[in-house]
């Protein structure tokens, strides 16, 4: 075990934090174990246990922080097209869903009925789902709950698809990403009183890699 830092309760939260996310990325959510968290983080398990109890609460805090990171990260431009827009968040989490494979499915699969999990994941939908209706040309109240119903389901319809993307990736990256614009772009089309994208599906696009 490393020698111990002293470091401050919130310093010393945020030490741990790191570790479980760099072991929940690297392993399966059954072999992270509670002892090589407190070893990798040269801390005694009791000083481990004292901030989080169990390897659920630590695998929670961990999402939730990934999912405010990705909030962040995720920006909806006014100044962008919607289609730039929606190829920057669906990057994001791209990125981090490739990046953190194991956590992504321990969460998705795993921990699938978890309360915990199910409330972290919602609550970044619905955000998400809001910051999208913030920036579409929305006429009447009528429209509006239309267009938050379709957002939902697509919202949805963009983590199964993308879960099951990571388990076996049945196309490119980048064809998942225009499969997924153009599900939204195609189910808001007939909702909505001026075309969002009017120069989508791009023509002669590079299928990525």
């Amino acid at each position: 075990m490393p020698p111990r830092q002293r470091l401050t309760p919130a310093d010393r939260r945020t030490q741990l934090l790191a570790v479980g996310a760099r072991l929940f990325a690297a392993h399966s959510y059954a072999d992270v174990l509670m002892e090589e968290v407190a070893e990798e983080a040269g801390v005694s398990r009791a000083l481990l246990y004292r901030h989080f109890p169990s390897k659920h609460t630590l695998f929670a805090a961990v999402y939730q922080q990934a999912a405010d990171q990705l909030l962040a990260e995720t920006r909806l431009d006014p100044a962008d097209s919607l289609v730039e827009q929606l190829i920057q968040g669906m990057d994001v989490h791209l990125d981090y869903f490739v990046a953190n494979r194991n956590a992504v499915l321990a969460a998705n699969r795993v921990l699938a009925g978890d309360p915990v999990i199910q409330t972290i994941m919602t609550n970044e939908l619905d955000v998400l789902r809001a910051r999208l209706m913030g920036v579409l040309p929305l006429a009447g109240e009528s429209a509006r709950e239309a267009v938050s119903g379709v957002l939902k389901s697509w919202l949805v319809f963009v983590q199964v698809l993308c879960v099951d993307w990571l388990t076996h990736e049945m196309c490119t990256r980048t064809q998942l990403r225009d499969v997924c614009i153009g599900a939204v772009l195609g189910a808001l089309r007939p909702l909505l009183a001026e075309d969002p994208a009017p120069d989508w599906p791009r023509q002669g696009a590079d299928p990525g890699i």
